[in-house]
């Protein structure tokens, strides 16, 4: 650009000083001939070296322009070559030259590019050959030979010439590695038709899922096998194709695949029914693996599919043979468990829920009894043949022993839905029993709990039906599992084992609780009170435990404990010369009503040598009204023995006045909630107060029960009580410590 500036510089200073000389030759005219004279001379030198100046640009600029493709052509990381179609313009790059070094050498360019593109091409049609596409030429370089793969372009084309810039690339490994997957293809191929003959003689095909798309990959065998038509297969399509049976568990498996949380390379199978093109269901086992991805973590789900129909013909009579019943034909307790616990597994995958029914009929020995054995079978197949059509299409029934059934259907969000469905069984099975068959009112009762909500696996779930149906009382009872009555039950039971193994253990013991005469201060008898003392320590109250004991057997050895032990020391205070008192002790139902009481506690009085003057015995109002007249005859049978009888809780029931009279009473114990209010309630004075004039009046003395405090002291001696028993005179004390209480009052 410098050289061209200073050229178009120099025109113009030539054209100026041109001008300049015709107008001093104007105004010389003498001197115009040697003006122009040496004018033209400075003119033709000076176009002869404008002309050198030019031709010099020109060549600094070619120059140039080389030394910038030189460079361009450098910077490249491959062999680079540019020549015209006259060979007279011939550049390679640094990187050829360092290849073929010494070869280029006194070669010329035409010899160079033979070097460089042999393979016999015509020097007249080189170039056409060149441009027309990639060629891969063999290349002998100072490091060896090598492959270089040419891709040439024309730069300039027009009237200088043609430019062709050719660039290779050295392609020697991928061609070893093309030659190399040439032979693993062939060896491939071969081994493709061997696998493919061994798949067809095996008859196993093949599903894939890998994308995480909507389309299994099926392979030729398995399009045989079940008539498909194309390689691909929507997903629901080929689940629709599986017996509604067995889908569930299928799409169990596939949802799990699906969350990775199978576990990886571990084997697993599943048998299912598969439709056929023939419309025919077969049974095939599905084997597969939890295979993942590495590159993007997405699981390839799928396996292998083989036909298993014969053997699962074998496997079915054996099944039949250890899973169905025989009586009915349904899934016997074996199968109950083990597709349980299957169902539970998926409802925790697919987020579902199902309802468990256990079903009892209602007082079946009668059946047996009445109609016979055989017509008893009918009527359990009968009953299994209701249960079947309620199971739904996926639930199923079972039959768990005798007149036990069990109905799994499926929770649609009806919380009633069992109810419908176990009224609906109730109301056939009674319309069955009215025939002429059996001519017998016939029910059933069912408890029905939820999965997998009510327990933390199946046979949980099961058992607390089970639990349900055995809380009925009636006949027709249908009962939902409730924790809160099971876990009452449950703690009342476990308590009443650890109440047994206290009694075998010797952790019940007596305290008792001073009652005071109030005409003397002094101590006239005890109420035994029984406690549990655990080898920790800890005393528990008789209100815990004695309510667990009323309703099983243990009630009875805790009543013959309190008998003998309170009689007992008793007799010790006596020896020991301390005050005499009388001994109080609250009698059981089951002991005054189910025993010959009085044969009993004259066993145990001639047991402890304790005279019967000094054994009072204490009934509860509500225990004496169960039987009045029986009551009355066991009281008088005591009272002819010589021992004193006391009505506990006096005043709380609805006939104490009535009977009041016919009992052979000794003693009136008035109840605490009187007392309690006895100093801010004059009902309550009155109260107690007429009670203690009725007692007087049948010369029958009175206790108040739970007094604390000096006023409630001083009304009850006011109104004529006759002795008190509370906290304000003592509490509950064990035996050493009222021993020490006797000693004191002496």
């Amino acid at each position: 650009m410098k050289i061209k500036f200073k050229i178009i510089l120099i025109d113009v200073l030539f054209l100026i000083l041109s001008v300049l000389l015709v107008i001093f030759s104007f105004l010389n005219r003498d001197l115009a001939v040697w003006v122009l004279v040496a004018y033209s001379i400075v003119a033709i030198f000076a176009v002869v070296a404008h002309r050198e100046k030019e031709q010099l640009a020109k060549y600094q600029e070619a120059e140039q322009s080389k030394f910038r493709i030189l460079k361009l052509m450098n910077v490249l990381n491959a062999f680079v070559v540019i020549w015209s179609e006259d060979n007279r313009t011939f550049l390679i790059n640094e990187k050829l030259k360092d290849a073929i070094g010494e070869a280029k050498e006194g070669l010329s360019n035409e010899e160079t590019l033979d070097l460089l593109f042999p393979m016999g091409f015509a020097r007249k049609n080189r170039v056409d050959m060149m441009v027309e596409e990639s060629k891969e030429f063999s290349l002998e370089t100072r490091y060896g030979s090598i492959f270089v793969s040419w891709t040439s372009s024309v730069l300039v084309s027009g009237a200088s010439g043609r430019y062709i810039i050719s660039v290779g690339f050295d392609v020697t490994e991928n061609k070893h590695i093309r030659q190399q997957l040439n032979i693993t293809n062939n060896l491939l191929s071969v081994s493709e038709k061997h696998y493919s003959l061994a798949m067809n003689l095996s008859e196993i095909g093949i599903i894939l899922n890998e994308h995480c798309d909507d389309t299994f990959h099926i392979s030729p065998e398995l399009q045989n096998m079940l008539g498909i038509e194309n390689e691909k297969i929507p997903i629901n399509d080929f689940i629709n194709l599986i017996h509604k049976d067995d889908r569930m568990m299928f799409e169990t498996y596939f949802k799990a695949a699906r969350k990775n949380s199978i576990k990886v390379m571990h084997t697993n199978s599943m048998d299912m029914r598969i439709r056929s093109s023939d419309g025919k269901y077969r049974w095939y086992s599905f084997r597969y693996k939890n295979v993942q991805k590495s590159k993007y973590g997405m699981p390839v789900i799928g396996g292998a599919i083989i036909d298993i129909s014969k053997d699962k013909e074998k496997d079915m009579l054996i099944e039949r043979m250890a899973y169905l019943d025989e009586v009915t034909g349904i899934y016997n307790r074996n199968k109950l468990v083990i597709n349980g616990q299957e169902m539970y597994e998926c409802c925790k995958i697919l987020e579902l829920s199902y309802w468990v029914i256990v079903f009892d009929i209602d007082s079946f020995h009668i059946i047996n009894d009445a109609c016979g054995y055989n017509n008893g079978n009918k009527m359990l197949k009968d009953f299994a043949d209701i249960l079947y059509k309620k199971k739904g299409k996926n639930g199923f029934a079972a039959r768990v022993g005798g007149d036990n059934f069990v109905l799994v259907i499926q929770d649609y969000g009806d919380p009633n839905y069992p109810v419908i469905v176990s009224q609906e069984i109730q109301n056939e099975i009674a319309y069955i029993g009215n025939n002429h068959l059996f001519k017998q009112n016939i029910s059933c009762s069912a408890g029905y709990s939820k999965m997998p909500e009510d327990g933390e696996d199946f046979i949980t779930v099961f058992e607390r039906a089970e639990f349900a149906l055995s809380t009925g009382e009636k006949k027709r009872s249908l009962i939902r599992f409730d924790s809160s009555v099971h876990d009452s039950i449950i703690t009342a039971a476990a308590l009443e084992k650890a109440l047994a193994d206290a009694i075998e253990a010797g952790e019940l013991i007596l305290y008792y609780q001073p009652k005071i005469c109030l005409k003397t201060r002094k101590i006239m008898g005890v109420e035994a009170l029984i406690r549990w003392r655990k080898p920790d320590g800890t005393v528990i109250s008789p209100e815990h435990f004695v309510p667990i004991a009323e309703n099983s057997h243990l009630i009875t050895k805790i009543g013959e404990y309190v008998m003998g032990e309170a009689c007992r020391q008793n007799k010790i205070w006596q020896n020991m010369g301390l005050p005499r008192i009388v001994m109080s002790i609250n009698l059981t139902s089951e002991d005054f009503y189910q025993k010959d009481v009085s044969q009993y506690i004259s066993e145990k009085l001639m047991e402890t040598g304790l005279s019967a003057e000094w054994l009072e015995i204490e009934l509860t109002e509500s225990l004496a009204m169960k039987d009045i007249d029986f009551a009355v005859q066991q009281m008088q049978e005591l009272r002819d023995m010589g021992l004193k009888l006391a009505m506990d809780d006096f005043g709380t029931g609805y006939s104490s006045l009535s009977y009041i009279q016919k009992m052979p009473i000794t003693l009136l114990k008035l109840d605490r909630s009187f007392i309690t209010l006895i100093e801010d309630d004059l009902v309550a004075q009155e109260i107690v107060s007429a009670v203690i004039k009725i007692a007087k009046s049948k010369k029958i003395k009175t206790i108040a029960e739970g007094v604390e405090t000096e006023g409630q002291l001083a009304i009850l001696e006011r109104l004529g009580c006759d002795y008190i028993q509370g906290y304000l005179f003592g509490r509950p004390m064990c035996a050493e410590q009222l021993t020490e209480y006797l000693r004191k009052s002496m």
